[in-house]
């Protein structure tokens, strides 16, 4: 998509952070604005707040969690703007804990909103979006998280490796089409990402104890210290109007992405060179 001016963009998790940082952003482009999110108090505080700066926004609560609630969201920019073109994909939350004490109810709670989510989008907008045959882009967020993995945040980077498995797919479906996909891995931005963890299921301590933790206050410290969102939000848009898939805005890490590649290469070498693998290879 080479021109934002005009269109239609819906964001979930647009009423702090990333999703406002990226509504923004296009706004300043012109795209006219429907923004969704959970929290309906800082949904009416951003939309007011973009409203003020001069954009055409509509607002909707909505848990992406829920396809009905997702439906809704996308019957009213509908009704509001007439047609969508452009949907960010942004609502998210972080998990971690050790792999087999970690709750089933957490588990199916960061999937639901992480993964399927970003699901529920897509079934509910895409169709939307070819209706109108003007062309659109999706933006499904992910993050560095999706490419390289750590200790004790399976359950997050399992969400966000199925993103980019599923953006990939979805850039190879519609490759013939004017549609365009974006997935965006970032590393740490600045955003409140991590006290989303305090409203996970199966929370078996008040919240003061869970902020006190040493892991939730170091958690914390490198949060709060990544990149502006407003850095993000800018680059995002810049990446759909230049159709770019890849949406990376760390530099640094560069090396664990080269060390993920090195060691899948290495690994399939030694299959490569098993004779019990290539019996049916033509020989030139």
């Amino acid at each position: 998509m080479t021109d934002i001016a005009g269109k239609t963009a819906f964001v979930t998790g647009g009423a702090s952070g990333l999703g406002f940082a990226m509504a923004r952003s296009l706004a300043q482009r012109g795209a006219r604005l429907m923004l969704a999110d959970i929290n309906e108090s800082q949904l009416e505080t951003a939309k007011k707040s973009l409203r003020d700066a001069g954009a055409t926004v509509e607002s909707i609560v909505c848990d992406v969690s829920k396809p009905n609630e997702v439906q809704a969201a996308a019957d009213a920019t509908i009704a509001a703007f007439g047609s969508v073109h452009i949907i960010v994909n942004n609502a998210g939350v972080a998990l971690g804990g050790e792999s087999g004490a970690t709750s089933l109810k957490d588990w199916n709670w960061i999937v639901g909103i992480n993964l399927m989510g970003v699901v529920h989008g897509i079934e509910a907008f895409l169709p939307l979006i070819k209706s109108h045959g003007e062309g659109g882009h999706i933006v499904n967020v992910a993050s560095m998280a999706g490419h390289v993995a750590s200790p004790t945040m399976a359950p997050y980077h399992a969400t966000k490796f199925a993103v980019v498995g599923y953006s990939e797919s979805l850039q190879a479906e519609l490759a013939e089409s004017n549609i365009g996909i974006s997935v965006l891995c970032p590393a740490w931005v600045s955003t409140d990402i991590h006290k989303s963890s305090l409203g996970r299921p199966a929370m078996d301590q008040s919240e003061e104890e869970a902020m006190a933790d040493p892991r939730f206050q170091e958690i914390k410290a490198v949060v709060e210290g990544g990149i502006s969102a407003n850095i993000v939000g800018d680059y995002v848009a810049e990446c759909v109007e230049a159709d770019r898939f890849y949406i990376f805005t760390h530099p640094e890490m560069k090396p664990f992405i080269d060390h993920r590649h090195h060691m899948i290469q290495k690994d399939y070498d030694v299959c490569a060179r098993d004779e019990r693998f290539n019996q049916n290879i033509p020989q030139g």
